[in-house]
């Protein structure tokens, strides 16, 4: 390391520590956790909302319209990707995390406000994709600019501070499944349709002022400050590190499609084994505890040992091991055996998701790192994310096979590993 090098990391390192790591931890991870809140409520809930907002004389075709619609909201991610990410690469991640979660806060709010379809008619949907497109957009610029935040106060620590990013996920998940276990374990049917539903975005609502207050009083990336400014990073992008958003695409097959597996897991509980609906948010709420505590350890982990190493281990066990998980809780639908699915899918995607965002980070120069992980993050989410709850509940539809999430898990897996080791041949990927 040059001597140049090392006094710039010296003064990184002594700027993170400043500043303090745990308020730079909670400036940038509640943006992303009030974005996951936000889509797990909508997940959980998904079942009453299609009953008000998308009503049918068939539940399963109300249940599509109402994925269909979360699913084409991220169409919006990319394009927020773009937009934000290029911003934040021009004028700074602190400009960029600011008008994310004021966008994404009036999002939530509006889905917690919406009339019904029995109120205001066809209004009622329309007002509901737009609200997600709004929250689609903002979002698509918050994972790469809070990333881009932490790694570059930190770079000696990336994977551990970087990791918050999806342990605020879990927190995120621990919170949407207490409001769901409760809302669906005291409300009646009739209350929970009524107004219980609303309760979870309305919180949700709340916590963006809060965002917004810690985020505006952040200091600005000190590395994002001394480098060289791109006049266009988007073309620079495009020009010369296509192949690097590929790989950030490749590697979020797996994690992304396991944990919107897991946001569907409530209806496909109630639907598919019979269970009742508490049931499905007990078992995502021990998923969020498992993500929430233990991300930051593997981060840790990762800078000791290197992203891939990690992530391939816990892809091949994904690989082995998810679909007899589906076929064992298919076998035995109760909800102890529902625990013990839901679990171990959530530890391993735990293991190889951690390493993610320093692993994306590393790829990108400071010029379009913003840039680069929200647009890699974003087309990766929409295709293996946002259409995931769509495609399972479609598959099961049309084969009856309810072993369907075991194996579009597996494919994912194929994906991601193959992405991984071409990184690690072609980019020296570590």
């Amino acid at each position: 390391m040059s001597t140049e090098t090392a006094a710039a990391s010296h003064a990184v390192a002594s700027s993170a520590s400043g500043a303090g790591v745990s308020r730079l931890i909670v400036a940038t991870s509640i943006g992303n956790a009030l974005e996951f809140y936000d889509l797990m409520v909508y997940g959980y809930f998904a079942t009453t909302l299609s009953k008000l907002f998308f009503p049918t004389h068939d539940a399963t075709v109300s249940l599509l319209l109402a994925f269909g619609t979360f699913a084409l909201s991220y169409l919006a991610r990319p394009v927020g990707a773009i937009v934000l990410g290029s911003y934040s690469d021009r004028k700074g991640r602190k400009a960029s995390l600011t008008l994310s979660i004021a966008m994404m806060t009036v999002g939530t709010g509006l889905v917690a406000l919406m009339p019904s379809y029995a109120t205001i008619g066809l209004f009622a949907p329309v007002g509901i994709f737009v609200s997600r497109l709004l929250q689609g957009f903002s979002a698509g610029g918050e994972f790469g600019s809070s990333t881009a935040f932490l790694v570059e106060h930190a770079p000696e620590r990336s994977g551990f501070m970087s990791s918050w990013q999806f342990s605020s996920q879990g927190a995120s998940t621990l919170l949407a499944s207490a409001f769901g276990a409760v809302l669906t374990g005291a409300l009646t049917q009739p209350q929970l349709e009524g107004w219980g539903w609303r309760v979870p975005f309305l919180f949700g609502m709340l916590i963006g002022p809060v965002g917004l207050y810690i985020r505006r009083r952040i200091d600005e990336s000190p590395e994002f400050e001394r480098s060289e400014k791109a006049a266009s990073p988007v073309r620079e992008l495009l020009a010369d590190q296509k192949s690097r958003v590929l790989v950030s695409i490749g590697v979020l097959v797996l994690t992304t499609s396991a944990q919107y597996i897991l946001l569907y897991m409530p209806t496909y509980a109630a639907r598919q084994l019979g269970l009742p609906p508490a049931s499905g948010f007990i078992a995502t709420f021990l998923a969020g505890l498992i993500v929430t505590l233990l991300t930051p350890l593997v981060g840790h982990w990762s800078d000791k040992v290197g992203r891939t190493r990690i992530m391939l281990g816990a892809g091949v066990l994904f690989f082995l091991t998810v679909y007899p998980a589906f076929v064992f809780m298919n076998a035995h639908p109760t909800l102890p055996s529902l625990l013990v699915a839901v679990v171990w899918v959530a530890l391993l995607k735990t293991i190889y998701f951690a390493p993610i965002p320093a692993l994306m980070a590393g790829l990108f120069p400071v010029r379009t790192r913003t840039t680069g992980m929200a647009v890699g993050y974003n087309i990766g989410t929409t295709l293996f994310g946002g259409f995931t709850p769509l495609v399972v509940t479609s598959l099961i539809a049309a084969t009856g096979n309810n072993l369907a999430p075991g194996l579009y898990l597996m494919f994912a897996a194929v994906v991601s590993l193959l992405t991984i080791l071409w990184a690690r041949a072609r980019l020296r990927a570590r």
